[in-house]
């Protein structure tokens, strides 16, 4: 019997066209593109909101909320929005904002918590002397995520930029009832200074700790502005999910969504698995929840 797997695809994220020209980024596109995905075999679609006119990532609720709508209207997914830009104030909730406003209209199932904070040094910047930015996470704005996601019985989604990131998710997660199983996202790259990169001693790594700290857990192979598909075979084989999409892959890939798709079920189906669908993932996180 073959593995289900898991197919999560980041649609966008924050790089605007400038930086990855194949994102979608109106609401139209956005729709358009998740619903070719999904039925090319996507069962988890991840999206950033972005102003049409002006072109750059502004989290507007109203554009998840008319998305999400269009998107389950033609296809069952689960369908879940990045977390907010950090706020000017260190504790504040402002960041979920557009999250609570979501689950308020009854739309998600998951959530984003990235436990921990990380230095984005991309290597060619490194070289032209361009100095990177800390993505910053404290332990109050992570802890105001499981709040919410223990409030409105959301999946927490754990970026995992950094070993570390593991123990402390897992850490925050035990300390807590009532919140969901989170999924583990393991964000390999060898684009960035940070956690480890797209090889297999790197995914050996990571299940170690799992297995130390959350062996119970769902996880997911990813990247960031990285090629992963080296780690397809053996994390289906280590009974892992995947995320692509042009979120997580090289910058200035030519290949769309769809062709990420693709080409991704097809080395899933080569490596022996089939594609889960939404339905069968919330069963499976049902049946995994504290």
């Amino acid at each position: 019997m073959s593995k289900r797997v898991w197919l999560e695809v980041a649609l966008n994220g924050g790089w605007t066209r400038k930086r990855q020209p194949l994102i979608p980024v109106s609401k139209d596109e956005l729709t358009e593109e998740a619903i070719r995905c999904v039925n090319a075999g996507a069962a988890v679609i991840h999206l950033h909101a972005y102003d049409e006119q002006l072109g750059h990532q502004n989290d507007d609720p109203a554009v998840y909320a008319d998305v999400i709508k269009n998107i389950k209207r033609e296809v069952d997914a689960i369908v879940y929005p990045t977390v907010g830009q950090l706020p000017t104030k260190p504790d504040s909730l402002e960041r979920y904002a557009p999250i609570e406003t979501l689950c308020k209209e009854g739309l998600l199932e998951w959530s984003v918590i990235d436990p921990g904070s990380v230095n984005f040094s991309n290597f060619d910047d490194i070289k032209k002397n361009k100095i990177g930015y800390v993505y910053t996470n404290s332990e109050q704005h992570i802890r105001n995520g499981f709040v919410i996601a223990q409030q409105h019985k959301l999946h927490p989604s754990f970026a995992i930029y950094e070993p570390g990131f593991i123990r402390l998710g897992a850490a925050l997660f035990k300390s807590m009832t009532g919140v969901p199983m989170p999924i583990y996202r393991f964000m390999f790259t060898d684009a960035f200074a940070f956690g480890l990169p797209p090889e297999r001693f790197a995914l050996e790594t990571y299940l170690t700790m799992m297995q130390r700290e959350h062996p119970e857990a769902p996880w997911m192979t990813a990247g960031r502005c990285s090629e992963i598909s080296a780690l397809i075979a053996p994390t289906v084989a280590a009974g892992g999910h995947i995320r692509i999409g042009l979120e997580d892959a090289p910058l200035g890939t030519k290949l769309t969504n769809l062709d990420w798709v693709n080409k991704t079920v097809d080395l899933i189906e080569k490596a022996g698995g089939s594609m889960a669908n939404a339905k069968e993932i919330r069963q499976s996180l049902g049946t995994q929840s504290q």
